[in-house]
């Protein structure tokens, strides 16, 4: 009885290590990946592989937010750190867009914690998240990046470390976030961008490979 209790024992634990091991193939480069656009297409592909991420426009509860914002439901994300990352288009230029983490905003399917994304105008109200201009107000808690690409279809990776905005302090793995500056989407160009993700993360593994070795 002994026996049959070990054997069912290990028996446990190797089903707890296939379903781990198959769990995290789902993630991109060992992290959590949130993709999102202006025009409200977004997905989180996580330990269970991709899903969409639901998105409305709701008023922004944010620092000078404005009314009808492209709101995502990042699905209620544990421990999501507030604050706000500023796009900018190319070393020196203009901020042009703004991507605001609000993680007590009640998001579009009733989750807690959202991803708003306020785009620019400059070429007319072509997009979903084209506002009148950005906050009013910003997060104390900011962060500016550069965005990369062409005009047209230009974009930011972004992972947060602790305490910058956009963090899950309780996630599983690191999440990583691809923000996409494009009116019209083309299903080409996100597979793309992703392709270049995918690039980084080999990278640092070679990297990593390359000090332990």
């Amino acid at each position: 009885m002994h026996k049959m209790s070990k054997l069912l024992a290990s028996a446990t634990i190797a089903l707890a290590a296939l379903v781990a091991a198959s769990s995290a193939s789902a993630l991109v480069n060992g992290n959590i990946l949130i993709t999102v656009d202006e025009n409200g297409h977004g997905t989180i592909n996580g330990f269970f592989g991709p899903q969409p991420l639901p998105s409305a426009l709701q008023n922004d509860p944010g620092p000078g937010g404005l009314n009808n914002v492209l709101t995502y439901d990042m699905l209620n994300p544990p421990g999501l750190v507030a604050g706000d990352v500023l796009l900018q288009d190319g070393p020196g230029g203009p901020i042009l867009d703004v991507l605001r983490f609000n993680p007590q905003e009640v998001g579009p399917a009733g989750g807690t914690g959202s991803l708003l994304f306020y785009s620019d105008n400059i070429d007319g109200f072509d997009s979903l998240g084209d506002t009148a201009g950005p906050p009013g107000l910003l997060y104390a808690n900011n962060i500016t990046i550069p965005e990369v690409g062409a005009e047209g279809f230009n974009g930011a990776i972004y992972t947060p470390v602790a305490g910058q905005p956009g963090f899950v302090a309780g996630a599983g793995a690191p999440v990583e976030y691809v923000f996409i500056s494009d009116s019209v989407p083309e299903p080409a160009a996100w597979a793309l961008l992703l392709l270049g993700v995918g690039a980084v993360g080999a990278a640092r593994r070679s990297q990593r490979k390359t000090v332990l070795a």
